[in-house]
């Protein structure tokens, strides 16, 4: 294939082996039976995380594991979990595994059977599909392993509260797979507030044992990882990377144009599937998206073109709205090894789901992060082969005044940044820093249906005083609980004990209950009484501000949060780019910086072919004629557009900061947008942020409209949800670091 071929770090770095002699120092603390499952199954050695592994987990610590997808993480965790809890028997549950998939649950079930097997310890799996029978027995005769995941688990705490002590008094161990898919997250707040609480339950101290494929490379991502797993004693836990054992990745990014008019077929698209049918038929592979419309579309253009040739169709659709039996189609079809079959999915199958061998991995659109692409690279190259990666970009068809982003072709440029980050092994960090004020509210809830009733005092020292919501004070906490008092959530017997309200118990009683995430809730577009279609909100939203939808800019003329509906004019900016960023995560300031440093740059990657090399150069040639080499300010026929290069958290704060000063100020993924605005005039609205700090978070969130992101965030109270949305989604210190950079020195005019 056309491309570079490179020795990369597909790992982090590594900690010394533990014997010299390469000799496995751990092997004889297994157990007998898991020793006599790793002769069977012909083991010869055991891979250094593997090794490394034994000693703190049969001691009792808490041990994060990181390795690359296909890396033996599983086995790291459960060879000495499973030794530890046979050499112990006893009824109960005594390993709460926790996954975030339920087809991660299925194959995980599947992989531990066996080796459970071996030493009498016996595997469940709990969530929505498994059989009634199969829970009902488990409830009568707790025993060994349980795969679940956090919503299964939180609806054991509903539902079972006075049997939790039961299931989960004899806990060994608690396992989580794909660490790295919950931490900053309300799905990651809410299991570590599970955790905190299983704790209690048991009334001890309960070892963990995390496994990822990616974290940042730093020891501040680490703390980060460590601080969610254990809060109370990061410090402590162990921290295990698998050796940087360098493996080949062979790699290409190819490069398409759009057609300069609408076709019913557009020929960027059909070249693309064309590319992928030559490429990929015959064999087993993984074709990333970022849009499930991008799924739907690829996978009816890659099956036209089989039954054109007459030959069967071999690719399939893959995403979240599909049916569970759909999905698992497809997945079958990827393992059978008689039948090639390519899938196309978006995040769905970037997770250790056991899809058998895959040859390589495809990626259209520019990658939404380096850890994505990480996880995603990491489903190829297994058993000891090359990885192999294709990404797929395509730019506009330029004009006579064309869009500066597409001039500056910034979805290959973006795609670029994103592999050159990889190929250096730098990952986005963990976050952390959100208060998480939704799934306190949705804890409150599920711990006085737990316990049937609990004091204020009570709830606030096992959730927020030693739980995971230390970041709330008692007069935050104090507020939120008289907010649901108000909405009848809870209320208040003559003793002071809380118990749920009859809203509260209606909320409790529905099944949704148990998750905490929601997909972004879509908000109706009207222009003069006409419906133009809805959208998912990111950036911050006020009147005078603008949007882009369906190919056109449009001016926000006014908001209606209660009907969810933005009443809008057509903006005299015109046709927006092309380039649509992220595809809807956050992406980091180092992405943006490393794009910056691709446009100044000269030499061309290795990676790209002849058209994505054609069009690098058009994106630097274009860099030059914006003058973007030496200031941030572009003019646009009335219009500036201000480059921020820095990551959306930075851009949506300096985007707040205009906004709450009065400016009428758009935004694209890349710029600010001051209309009917000239180059003096927008820097001296940019400058006077400069004339004092940047308020803190909370008083910029202050004027935000449709704050509301999370599940719950519709209960609490205006100026809670003020302090979680600043929280979440804003960076102050790193708005005022672009500010005194883009103002202060020679990138400025």
């Amino acid at each position: 294939m056309q491309g570079m071929s490179a020795r990369i770090q597909t790992t982090m770095p590594t900690l010394p082996p533990s014997s010299s002699d390469g000799r496995s120092g751990g092997f004889h603390r297994l157990h007998r039976g898991i020793q006599e499952w790793l002769w069977d199954n012909g083991w010869t050695t055991l891979r250094s995380a593997q090794e490394r592994a034994i000693e703190p987990i049969m001691d009792g610590r808490d041990v994060i594991i990181t390795a690359a997808t296909a890396g033996g993480k599983t086995e790291a965790a459960f060879l000495p979990v499973l030794s530890r809890v046979a050499e112990n028997p006893g009824g109960g549950i005594r390993v709460l595994n926790i996954s975030p998939l339920r087809a991660l649950i299925n194959d995980q079930h599947r992989r531990l059977t066996d080796l459970g097997a071996k030493v009498d310890v016996p595997v469940h799996r709990w969530h929505g599909d498994v059989r009634e029978s199969e829970r009902r027995a488990l409830l009568k005769d707790p025993s060994g392993v349980l795969v679940i995941t956090p919503e299964s688990l939180e609806a054991m705490f509903v539902l079972r509260g006075t049997s939790l002590r039961r299931l989960f008094g004899a806990l060994d161990y608690i396992v989580i797979d794909e660490l790295h898919a919950f931490i900053g997250s309300e799905r990651g707040q809410q299991l570590r507030s599970l955790l905190h609480r299983v704790e209690a339950v048991a009334r001890r101290r309960i070892p963990r044992v995390a496994m990822s494929a990616t974290l940042g490379a730093t020891q501040q991502d680490r703390m980060v990882a460590a601080r969610f797993l254990r809060a109370a004693a990061a410090g402590d836990v162990v921290l295990i990377d698998s050796p940087a054992e360098a493996g080949e990745l062979r790699l290409v990014v190819r490069g398409f144009r759009a057609p300069t008019s609408g076709k019913d077929e557009p020929e960027d698209e059909l070249a693309i599937a064309r590319d992928l049918y030559g490429a990929l038929r015959g064999a087993k592979h993984l074709i990333f998206c970022n849009r499930r419309r991008d799924v739907e579309r690829y996978a009816d253009l890659l099956r036209r073109l089989c039954e054109q040739a007459r030959v069967p169709v071999e690719f399939h659709a893959h995403h979240g709205s599909l049916s569970r039996e759909l999905r698992e189609d497809a997945e079958r079809l990827l393992k059978q090894q008689e039948q090639p079959a390519t899938i196309l999915c978006t995040s769905t199958l970037e997770l250790g789901i056991d899809v058998g061998q895959v040859e390589s991995v495809a990626q259209i659109g520019a990658p939404a992060s380096v850890a994505s692409l990480r996880q995603r690279v990491g489903r190829s190259g297994r058993r000891g082969g090359p990885a192999i990666l294709r990404v797929y970009v395509s730019e506009a068809a330029l004009g006579d005044d064309p869009e500066p982003e597409d001039a500056l072709r910034a979805e290959l440029v973006q795609a670029i940044a994103v592999v050159n980050l990889l190929l250096r092994r730098w990952c986005e960090p963990p976050t952390e820093g959100a208060l998480h004020l939704s799934t306190l509210l949705h804890q409150v809830l599920s711990l006085l249906a737990q316990h049937g009733g609990a004091t204020a005092a009570q709830a606030f020292k096992l959730l927020v005083q030693s739980g995971p919501f230390a970041g709330i004070g008692p007069p935050e906490f104090a507020a939120l609980l008289r907010a649901m008092g108000a909405k009848d959530l809870v209320k208040q017997d003559l003793d002071g004990t809380l118990v749920l309200g009859l809203t509260g118990e209606r909320i409790v009683n529905k099944y949704e209950f148990y998750a905490v995430f929601v997909s972004p809730e879509e908000w109706r577009l009207m222009w003069g009484g006409r419906a133009l279609g809805t959208l998912p909100l990111v950036d911050p939203l006020s009147d005078d501000s603008f949007v882009v939808f369906g190919g056109k800019r449009w001016k926000v003329v006014g908001v209606e949060e209660a009907r969810r509906i933005i009443d809008v004019v057509p903006s005299p900016g015109g046709k927006p780019p092309r380039f649509g960023g992220s595809g809807g995560a956050d992406v980091h300031d180092e992405v943006r910086k490393e794009m910056l440093a691709v446009y100044r740059g000269s030499d061309a990657p290795a990676f790209l072919d002849g058209r994505a090399r054609e069009l690098l150069a058009e994106g630097r040639n274009n860099f030059a004629r914006l003058g973007l080499h030496r200031s941030v300010f572009v003019p646009r026929r009335a219009d500036t557009q201000v480059f921020v290069w820095r990551g959306d958290r930075v851009h949506r704060t300096i985007l707040r900061a205009l906004q709450r000063g009065g400016v009428a100020v758009g935004s694209t993924p890349l710029t600010l947008v001051f209309e009917q605005c000239d180059v003096r005039a927008a820097e001296a609205r940019i400058r006077a942020l400069l004339d004092e700090p940047l308020p803190e978070a909370r008083v910029l969130a202050e004027g935000v409209k449709a704050k509301e992101r999370n599940k719950y965030d519709h209960l609490l109270p205006a100026d809670l949800l003020t302090l979680d949305y600043a929280s979440d989604t804003l960076d102050v210190a790193g708005a005022n670091e672009w500010l005194a950079e883009a103002l202060g020195s020679d990138v400025a005019r």
